[in-house]
């Protein structure tokens, strides 16, 4: 590996990582962290290594958006998923074109589309397969560095010292475990028992690998004293952060600034994907759905000041917001709940 391209070699310790999530961290999403609060490396969406080279790209390509010239969206990572080594190969040339800082290996994806292409957390089944495509993807991302997202196994943790070893064995820049196996999902408490297990196998096998760990992290501090605890050389949040871009910063924001914010994400979401904007393709000119706005109501409207959730009036707010149809509305919604007596 290039170690004049691997960024992870200069994160601080320990290394907050904002986790990648379909429909969810897209470029709207991120730039709310990058002003309120930004982790040490930001993460896209997944994205198809199939897609990206089909007919369909451009479309792909949205959910690889990003600001190139914004240091406060850097280092960011492109996650994709496939099943087929020589497509990898074919696409780190493009993830290194469109100027990401390193590329990432979704291994852990439950889903079952996802699974049935090859991809995801089926690669468990088939560590062969999966070291292929990390050699692959190697080869043609012109020394990114490249990193690995997984899973402790794909029914049994038995399975996952020679999971982890198969993955460690090509020389990672960074592994992430979500410390639960694919048939637990989320489910369960995730292992955190287990990471220091994993931390003695990554010392044995790969020590320049960095290490994170992922599940349940429930705050900056808790992050902090799980990565502290565990020996892990950092943390990934995933279901933590929604709602809430300043989950990095250590703040907990009123319910007035995280209205207003909610209202700010929505606007800079439909600029960024609305008919209008020039870059704009496909079905009706909307690259996304506004629903896909939606699922972040609940969460800026469950938090209060208090950490104890919710707040008078948030029922019927969210409500509201879910029939809203555009950002316009929105801002409506939000200003006349803000102002009532």
């Amino acid at each position: 590996m290039n170690n004049d391209k691997n960024f992870w070699l200069t994160l601080p310790r320990p290394i907050m990582a904002q986790a990648p999530m379909a429909n969810v961290t897209d470029a709207a999403f991120r730039r709310m962290f990058a002003e309120c609060g930004k982790p040490d490396v930001f993460w896209t969406e997944f994205v198809s290594v199939e897609g990206l080279l089909s007919r369909g790209r451009e479309k792909l390509l949205t959910d690889l958006w990003f600001d190139k010239d914004n240091r406060a969206e850097r280092p960011i990572v492109a996650q994709i998923f496939g099943g087929k080594p020589e497509q990898f190969e074919e696409v780190g040339p493009l993830i290194q074109k469109l100027g990401f800082d390193g590329i990432d290996i979704n291994t852990g994806c439950p889903d079952r589309g996802v699974e049935k292409s090859g991809g995801g957390a089926s690669l468990i089944k088939d560590p062969a397969r999966a070291k292929e495509i990390i050699r692959a993807l190697k080869r043609g991302a012109g020394g990114l560095p490249v990193s690995v997202k997984t899973r402790l196994g794909y029914k049994s943790m038995d399975e996952m010292e020679e999971w982890l070893t198969a993955l460690l064995e090509e020389d990672l820049a960074a592994l992430t475990v979500h410390l639960r196996t694919r048939a637990e999902m989320s489910d369960v408490d995730a292992h955190w028992e287990l990471a220091p297990k994993i931390v003695a196998l990554r010392d044995r096998i790969t020590p320049q690998t960095v290490l994170l760990g992922n599940g349940d992290v429930r705050s900056l501090e808790d992050g902090r004293a799980k990565a502290a605890e565990s020996g892990m050389d950092g943390v990934m949040v995933g279901s933590g952060i929604f709602g809430n871009p300043w989950f990095f910063s250590g703040r907990t924001p009123g319910i007035r600034e995280r209205l207003e914010r909610l209202v700010t994400h929505t606007e800079l979401f439909e600029k960024l994907y609305r008919s209008d904007n020039p870059k704009t393709i496909g079905q009706d000119g909307r690259l996304k759905n506004f629903d896909v706005m939606k699922k972040h109501y609940k969460s800026y409207t469950s938090a209060h000041d208090d950490g104890q959730g919710g707040f008078d009036g948030a029922k019927e707010l969210r409500m509201r917001l879910m029939d809203a149809e555009n950002a316009a509305e929105v801002r409506k919604i939000v200003l006349d709940f803000l102002d009532k007596p």
